[in-house]
């Protein structure tokens, strides 16, 4: 009720503030040309009183009455405003009053219809104390903030929070969620898991060390934990381990029961693998030494086994220039001359394959990510 009762003063209020000036605007018109018309009859008094005197010149004098005379007419003519003028600015004023008057009434005749006025205001804290179910998701999560910050220690409050982050794309405060939840409740495969995840999706989506860690603790808590597997697999194709990551995706395909949610995944990320491992070895990919051929050099001398992967290295560096779109051939070369100390070689390497491949594209960002995994960053 205090609500219609200020409504309707404020309005009443802007009409009589609207309507006045329409109401008096004649009567301001009439009055100021008949202060006019008396000033200028007080001139030519006073002109005639001067001219009598001597004290201005009869020419000058004559002049100045004929411009008078000239106000003088203006003023009386437009006090005679015509018929049809008169008649224009007394419907102006009325059509403005109708519209002055129906406007308000409009708006409140639609506000009552449509609106909510009885609907008590609703700050954010009152919000917060409302029923859960009542509330939206970023109410109940500045709820569980809130709480949080007043109990930083509440281990199963960072658990509930830590997912709800992940799935929103906050994956930082993620990252930092999940280390509160398994520094209070202590290590679960799902938590663990959920870190690596959180780790990889801040990461753009390269398995890093750390999360590649997260991920390993989880499966000695849960061997078959799916989201563990699943990146794990992915991180041995971003090392060029194709033909593990397929084995590894394979396996996990079989074992995963009727109905999971990982199946769908697991599968696109097979024939992803599987594609890309064909259109390679369609382009002819450059020989050169693969990690067994490195592995089995370990038991010849070091000068024979530097001799041998040195010579290889070579070979595949020529094959490259000659077919330069080889992305596989251009990361063995990478870890090739990391492997023999040759940083700058392998800096070298990375510059040549990034120029033949398109640093933008995606084998580009993909040799690119390879790389920075063995501490070849892109150079400035």
């Amino acid at each position: 009720m205090v609500f219609w009762f200020v409504a309707a003063l404020l309005t009443f209020g802007a009409s009589v503030a609207v309507l006045l000036p329409l109401t008096g605007s004649s009567r301001r018109d009439s009055a100021g040309n008949q202060h006019d018309l008396a000033v200028y009859r007080d001139q030519l008094a006073e002109l005639d009183r001067d001219a009598a005197r001597g004290l201005i010149q009869p020419a000058d004098a004559e002049q100045a009455r004929a411009e008078i005379a000239r106000r003088i007419i203006r003023a009386d003519s437009s006090e005679e405003m015509p018929a049809e003028k008169a008649g224009w600015s007394a419907a102006g004023r009325v059509l403005g009053g109708v519209a002055v008057l129906v406007v308000p009434l409009m708006s409140w005749g639609l506000y009552a219809a449509l609106g909510s006025p009885d609907i008590p205001s609703q700050p954010l804290e009152a919000r917060l104390t409302q029923n859960p179910a009542d509330s939206s998701v970023d109410e109940l999560i500045a709820r569980a903030e809130g709480h949080l910050a007043a109990n930083p220690q509440d281990g199963r409050g960072w658990d509930v929070l830590a997912p709800i982050y992940l799935r929103l794309g906050r994956f930082d405060q993620a990252v930092t969620a999940y280390k509160n939840a398994i520094r209070l409740e202590g290590a679960s495969a799902a938590r663990e898991a959920g870190l690596g995840e959180a780790l990889t999706n801040a990461g753009g989506g390269i398995v890093s060390s750390g999360a590649q860690q997260a991920f390993e603790r989880a499966l000695v808590l849960e061997p078959a934990q799916p989201k563990a597997r699943f990146f794990l697999a992915v991180a041995l194709l971003q090392d060029g381990k194709s033909a593990e990551a397929i084995k590894a995706w394979e396996t996990m395909g079989a074992e995963l029961p009727e109905g999971s949610p990982w199946r769908e995944p697991v599968a696109q990320a097979l024939a992803e693998a599987q594609s890309r491992i064909a259109a390679t070895e369609a382009k002819e990919p450059a020989a050169g030494p693969t990690q067994a051929e490195m592995d089995a050099a370990a038991s010849m001398s070091s000068g024979d086994r530097k001799a041998m992967i040195e010579t290889m290295v070579a070979g595949l560096d020529q094959k490259l220039r000659e077919n330069p779109q080889d992305t596989d051939g251009w990361m063995r070369l990478v870890r090739s001359y990391v492997v023999l100390g040759k940083t700058q070689e392998a800096r070298s390497a990375l510059g040549r394959g990034l120029e033949a491949l398109g640093a933008a594209t995606e084998n580009g960002r993909k040799l690119t990510e390879f790389s920075a995994g063995l501490g070849i960053p892109v150079s400035e």
